[in-house]
């Protein structure tokens, strides 16, 4: 089962979206970047979702990496980098 409090750019507050995981410092749902990863490249979710910092996505997606690959190494993690491809 995946930690979402593993996460470092992540948050929940009982509070804050229903106690939803939202990017640290916003009231963004990490669920409305993962549902649109499937229509817009990285530079549009960026966009789109100004107020989070892209390095916070970029991170978020180095967690779902790291956390689907049980020998996936932060040496690894630092290494991906992202490239925006024209949505399709």
């Amino acid at each position: 089962m995946l930690d979402w409090s593993q996460c470092k750019v992540i948050e929940s507050s009982p509070g804050k979206v229903s106690g939803a995981w939202v990017f640290q410092g916003t009231r963004v749902p990490v669920s409305a970047i993962l549902n649109n990863l499937k229509h817009l490249t990285l530079d549009q979710l960026v966009e789109e979702f100004a107020s989070v910092p892209s390095a916070s996505i970029e991170e978020l997606l180095n967690f779902l990496a790291r956390s689907a690959d049980p020998v996936f190494t932060e040496e690894q993690a630092q290494s991906l980098e992202f490239h925006a491809h024209p949505a399709r």
